[in-house]
């Protein structure tokens, strides 16, 4: 009962979601009586947690430079306005302490569920699949690993960005197609040189127009592989993106003669393919797609019972095969690849949402937290760019979690749109960002869905802590690629974390010098795991971390650059040999696990 019910948590998204996706951007948070609360003296009327730096005398409202960049936009850029001395102490000015009252608002989340029958989380697990599979990429076959391997070797040696994104007098068109003309003579020739007949049927008394298919069908199987690998291409993707990006200008398209886009082979697209009136579609119909697409954890079980469930799903992943294999149309191996896939998909859910479950679960230890583990942070102080009393800070940080949680439920749906945005029709601007040029291009449909998901959020709270701005297509998160790689970094930071305490207990009793050290140190294994998530649930959401005063602060995007700038001091913190010890070694993808 247990392993369904979190299934149904991991697989069923809420249906609301996709029902809202083309609403207003507006985010609906409702009553005002239940959200608005007083701003503290000093303080941003609209964010509440950064301190005044500009008075608007038409609106009698004093702001923080964000919100009164992001409330003064149109018409009310005409606003009288003048900068104002909050009287609060800056960063590195000594950590003064900041006498500022705030309000204490409960602010927790409701996590209760009605009680469901077994067939109930089986039909709602089965009703997020089919909707799931609708954004869900097939897993690549041993071909087109081939053809992945070759687009590495090409992306690996080409300086496709270095040439095109900079200021030059030369053409930019010509730089585009002249570099697109390189890849695809490269890719070519690996190919001769790995297999010399297929790479004769390819290139023989042929354009590259004459190969727009394949072309196509490599940089697909590039963007469909880094879906369910982000830590893999981490150096090469970008380029990929811009060659797809670039390939499908008007200009670039009218001398190359093609273009090097091709939509991702989800499980929908696939099953859908063939003229079988719906029928592979039906195996999302069957409960015993459960049991052959389930992640097998090992975690706490004897080695006898991990087999037992393998030889389980094994023969579930048979049955299905043999049954609409014949029905529907398709090879037994196709419909173990679509099996297969989601799998992949239901294991890469579980690793992005589980340690945020296990850290919001961790916070409840600080409920009632009066000493000297307080989670009470301080404008200027350690950094601090917010100020939260202990309870205040609590339910900031559970809010940004369950945000965080939600984001990864819908991970792989918020890819397929950015998919769309990074290759829709519209241009792109280059333009200095702060972090060198980069492409800045509009995200409306990321935008949206992600004002649907903040939306989602608010209404499990009883109001919310910070602001609600969200940055897309700006100088912060310039486009949809800066966006997914921003998020794919929540695991990262977190499950080393988790890792390392999982890990103290194990050290402490395997070793007595570690455990003397430890003792000495920090009192015992538990205070020392009580420290190190006091810092992180203080200055992991402290609004850090931006490369200037009116960057991070308390918005969606901020809450998570306050979390990397912590993880980017890790190394002058106390706790960090006992770290080391537990077998971390960074934040960099799998090489920290």
């Amino acid at each position: 009962m247990e392993k369904r019910k979190l299934l149904s948590e991991l697989l069923d998204a809420d249906e609301t979601l996709l029902d809202r996706a083309d609403a207003d951007n507006g985010v609906e948070v409702g009553p005002e009586d239940e959200l608005d609360t007083d701003a503290p003296e000093g303080y941003c009327t609209d964010c509440k947690d950064m301190p005044t730096q500009i008075r608007c005398e038409t609106c009698s409202e004093d702001f923080c430079g964000i919100c009164f960049a992001l409330v003064h936009k149109g018409k009310r850029k005409e606003h009288v306005s003048h900068k104002v001395e909050s009287g609060l102490v800056e960063p590195g000015n000594g950590g003064a302490r900041v006498d500022a009252q705030e309000e204490d608002t409960d602010l927790g989340i409701d996590a209760a569920n009605p009680v469901q029958s077994d067939h109930e989380i089986d039909e709602r697990i089965l009703r997020g699949m089919r909707r799931n599979i609708q954004y869900i990429p097939m897993r690549l076959s041993a071909e087109e690993r081939q053809l992945l391997r070759l687009l590495e070797s090409a992306l690996h040696v080409s300086e496709y960005t270095d040439r095109v994104d900079v200021l030059s007098y030369k053409s930019k068109t010509r730089r585009q197609v002249e570099q697109l003309r390189e890849i695809c003579s490269i890719l070519a020739g690996l190919v001769v040189a790995s297999n010399l007949k297929v790479g004769q049927r390819l290139i023989e008394d042929k354009n590259f127009e004459d190969n727009a298919e394949w072309y196509q069908n490599v940089f697909e199987i590039g963007r469909r592989y880094k879906i369910m690998n982000p830590e893999r291409m981490r150096d090469s993707f970008g380029k990929l993106c811009y060659m797809v990006m670039d390939s499908r200008l008007p200009e670039v398209q009218e001398h190359m003669e093609f273009d090097l886009y091709k939509p991702i082979k989800t499980i929908h697209s696939f099953l859908s393919s063939r003229d079988d009136g719906g029928k592979g579609l039906k195996i999302f119909e069957d409960p015993l797609v459960l049991s052959a697409t389930a992640e097998i954890r090992a975690e706490g079980k004897p080695r006898l019972q991990i087999r037992r469930e393998i030889g389980a799903k094994e023969a579930a992943i048979e049955k299905i095969a043999n049954k609409y294999s014949c029905a529907a149309g398709f090879t037994k191996e196709e419909i173990r690849q679509v099996l297969y896939s989601v799998g992949d998909f239901n294991a890469y859910t579980n690793a992005n949402m589980l340690p945020v479950i296990r850290m919001s679960k961790l916070l409840e230890l600080f409920e009632g937290e009066t000493g000297k583990h307080s989670l009470g942070i301080r404008f200027g102080r350690g950094g601090a760019r917010l100020s939260h009393e202990h309870d205040r800070q609590i339910q900031y940080v559970r809010q940004s979690l369950s945000l965080w949680t939600l984001i990864m439920k819908e991970m792989i749906h918020l890819w397929s749109l950015a998919d769309d945005d990074m290759f829709s029709s519209g241009r792109y601007q280059l333009m200095s960002t702060g972090q060198g040029l980069n492409r800045v291009k509009p995200c409306p449909s990321v935008l949206r869905t992600m004002h649907t998901i903040l939306s989602e959020c608010q209404k499990k709270c009883n109001g919310w802590v910070g602001s609600s701005a969200i940055h897309l297509g700006d100088h912060t998160v310039p486009n949809a690629l800066f966006f997914l790689d921003k998020y794919f970094q929540v695991p990262r930071i977190l499950i080393p974390v988790d890792q390392a305490l999982r890990a103290i207990d194990e050290v402490t009793k395997n070793d007595h010098f570690v455990a003397d050290y430890v003792n000495a140190q920090f009192g015992s294994s538990q205070d020392l795991k009580k420290e190190i998530l006091a810092d992180f649930f203080r200055h992991a959401f402290d609004g850090s971390g931006g490369d200037n005063f009116y960057d991070a602060g308390s918005c969606i995007d901020g809450r998570l650059t306050s979390a990397w700038n912590w993880a980017n001091k890790i190394g002058q913190k106390e706790y960090y040999k006992v770290f080391l010890l537990s077998g971390f070694i960074g934040f960099n993808g799998l090489e920290g696990f």
